[in-house]
């Protein structure tokens, strides 16, 4: 009896040994997606870029709860439809959670997927107030459009004076109508008047007869709340001679935007998220680092805190529960980022400050910060 007793002993001795590890060279799976094909392949390169940096540190101070991240990175070409793809794809290889997406319409539309499966999601600078409509697993790193549309019409408002607007909406883009309205309603309260609004599609190039007109009506302000797209616009607006200033939100910190006819902006401003004259520590030993590796963005500074916010909330867990991540995503308070001082409020939001650059000469500068 004492022999079969040792044997079994031996038996779950060696499997358990067995079981621990493989448990313990298990890796945490963390989704990657944004565009690599597409419209907004350019315009992602950074976020891309900013979450490999951020594993990398991560591995290379051995991980999260003692465990490697295994970075899985999914293509969404730049479509909602992709997106959702991507989003089969994540759920399918067992993700632990999500980074991303970027554009707001690709967010909004892989959300519900993720959200039903209960992984959690952190967007990086998806602005719409309707990603994290989509449920209670559902984050972002960024402020929202209603605090970027305040900003911009108080901006107006009070740096320039500015009693009248025009604004140029790109219609295919959830994140520029949701833009759009926000500053519509804000300098409208701010006694303010809308004077036109005028509308494009993804693929247009010539705005010509909009900025034709616009340049009739004369108006203080023409905001433009695009991607970077948005600079051919401000090219052709100075070469029909619009001497309005051109505003738009954090859709021009693209450098696309730059080349597409930015740099030709003699006078503009836009929301950023981040710039590297922000003169924490945080920011500034980030600078230091992250500039040996790849090129600094205000898009790889928020991407990189949302992944972060992900790693500290694992850490406090202890766990890779999906709904006790999802709880200490939610509980989030005072985290000290690259970007700034970050709360996850009740929708799943960061309550954060906001930076005002100035387009001159070609070049953009940062002006001043905003609070909350």
């Amino acid at each position: 009896m004492k022999k079969k007793i040792y044997i079994i002993s031996s038996f779950l001795c060696l499997h358990l040994l067995l079981f621990n590890q493989i448990y313990a060279s298990e890796t945490i799976k963390i989704a990657s997606i944004f565009a690599k094909t597409g419209e907004a392949a350019g315009a992602n390169v950074s976020h891309i870029q900013a979450v490999r940096f951020a594993v990398d540190e991560l591995n290379a101070q051995g991980g999260i709860v003692g465990k490697k991240i295994e970075l899985l990175e999914f293509d969404n070409q730049s479509t909602p439809t992709r997106a959702k793809l991507a989003a089969r794809k994540a759920i399918k290889a067992r993700v632990t959670a999500v980074i991303g997406a970027s554009w707001s319409s690709h967010s909004i539309a892989m959300a519900p997927l993720f959200q039903k499966a209960k992984i959690p999601m952190i967007s990086p600078d998806s602005t719409n107030p309707a990603v994290t409509k989509k449920g209670d697993y559902i984050f972002r790193a960024c402020f929202i459009d209603p605090f970027q549309g305040e900003v911009l019409a108080k901006f107006s408002r009070k740096e320039f004076q500015a009693q009248t607007a025009v604004i140029m909406t790109k219609i295919t883009s959830a994140y520029s109508i949701g833009l759009a309205e926000m500053f519509e309603k804000h300098f409208v309260n701010q006694q303010g008047k809308i004077l036109r609004e005028f509308e494009y599609q993804g693929e247009d190039r010539n705005f010509e007869s909009a900025l034709t007109q616009t340049k009739i009506l004369s108006p203080d302000i023409l905001f433009i709340p695009g991607h970077d797209e948005s600079g051919f616009i401000v090219k052709q607006a100075q070469k029909v001679g619009i001497k309005a200033t051109m505003l738009g939100g954090d859709g021009w910190g693209y450098e696309r935007f730059m080349e597409y006819g930015g740099q030709e902006l003699n006078s503009g401003y836009y929301t950023a998220h981040w710039s590297p004259e922000v003169d924490s520590p945080q920011s500034q030993d980030f600078v230091k680092r992250y500039s040996q590796v790849y090129p600094l963005s205000e898009f790889a500074a928020v991407t990189y805190d949302a992944v972060m916010l992900l790693a500290g909330a694992i850490r406090r867990v202890g766990s890779l529960e999906k709904e006790k991540i999802r709880t200490a995503i939610a509980s989030t308070r005072n985290f000290q980022g690259v970007t700034g001082t970050i709360d996850i409020n009740e929708n799943g939001d960061a309550v954060k400050s906001a930076v005002v650059m100035k387009v001159a000469n070609g070049k953009a500068e940062y002006y001043k910060s905003v609070n909350p």
